[in-house]
């Protein structure tokens, strides 16, 4: 199976030109079910081939994965199956796919966490103690995410050169290497200018965000400082970087922007993906018509 991974790599890379986020996410879901593949209870599959992988043995790894993951996550393991299998039978190496006969489970609907915007100015509008430089950073790099929309992928992949301060923009590169300029709002502006500034003002191709050690900064320090922040603040800890991002969104709309200026702002290929924020206004509209209505105030 291993020389298989290797080919169906190349062919997500070179012929499809996904980005490296997208085929290391296949790569690990693929992986995944090869240590499935190679445990002892799966010996058939693993000396005969994958030919002899049959819709017995992915019902029983779909199983498995359900104990453990959530609907979403199993969808998207088995989407990334379901490719390596057709790949494999546009290469000759099956006849078949096995996983056509699958169908996939519903994906769960939730609305995005949001905060207020009330909450948001708390997290931004105060200094917690702390090393100035990265108290510099870590309100550059928040108020960056809420003035733009960011995926936290977007935010730690920047260099210097990618923001102008001069112009208000920032360039960044989305999902599936899409390139996308966007507007940085005048607070976010200064934050980043004086972060760039107590830096000394690095070279355009050095990472914008930097962690202690001098190193570009992980998602998972990104979600950790988040964390810290939120705690210093009273403010609800289960809010990610993501949660900005739907923050941005959410508080757009409801201040009236077009859904299709929103989707071109973050970056969604589809209007579909944009539209969900719709359902979290309306229930801030609900809330907003339960407490005011004089026929429906909540006592």
């Amino acid at each position: 199976m291993e020389r298989y991974l290797k080919r169906f790599e190349d062919h997500l890379t070179v012929e499809r030109n996904l980005s490296p986020r997208t085929v290391e996410a296949y790569r690990r879901d693929l992986r995944q079910f090869q240590r499935f593949l190679q445990q002892p209870e799966n010996t058939r599959s693993r000396v005969a081939g994958l030919e002899q992988v049959d819709l017995l043995l992915l019902r029983q790894y779909l199983a498995r994965l359900h104990k453990s993951c959530g609907r979403t996550s199993v969808a998207r393991k088995l989407s990334a199956i379901k490719m390596f299998f057709r790949f494999l039978v546009r290469e000759g190496v099956l006849k078949d796919s096995p996983v056509d006969f699958l169908s996939t489970p519903r994906r769960e609907h939730y609305l995005p966490k949001v905060l207020s915007a009330e909450q948001v100015s708390q997290l931004l509008d105060q200094s917690p103690p702390g090393q100035r430089l990265l108290m510099l950073r870590d309100l550059a790099l928040f108020e960056l995410t809420y003035s733009c929309g960011l995926r936290v992928g977007e935010l730690t992949s920047l260099n210097v050169g990618a923001v102008n301060l001069e112009n208000h923009q920032v360039r960044v590169l989305g999902k599936g290497g899409k390139e996308r300029i966007l507007p940085i709002g005048r607070q976010a502006c200064s934050a980043l200018s004086n972060y760039l500034t107590e830096r000394g003002e690095p070279e355009d191709k050095a990472a914008l965000f930097l962690n202690q050690r001098g190193g570009r900064l992980t998602a998972r320090s990104v979600q950790r400082n988040l964390k810290k922040r939120l705690l210093q603040f009273n403010l609800p800890t289960d809010a990610t970087p993501h949660a900005l991002r739907h923050s941005f969104a959410t508080h757009l709309l409801d201040a009236g922007a077009d859904l299709r200026v929103i989707q071109e702002l973050l970056g969604h290929a589809s209007l579909s993906t944009t539209q969900k924020y719709t359902k979290v206004s309306f229930t801030h509209l609900t809330d907003v018509y339960d407490q005011c209505h004089p026929r429906s105030r909540k006592k």
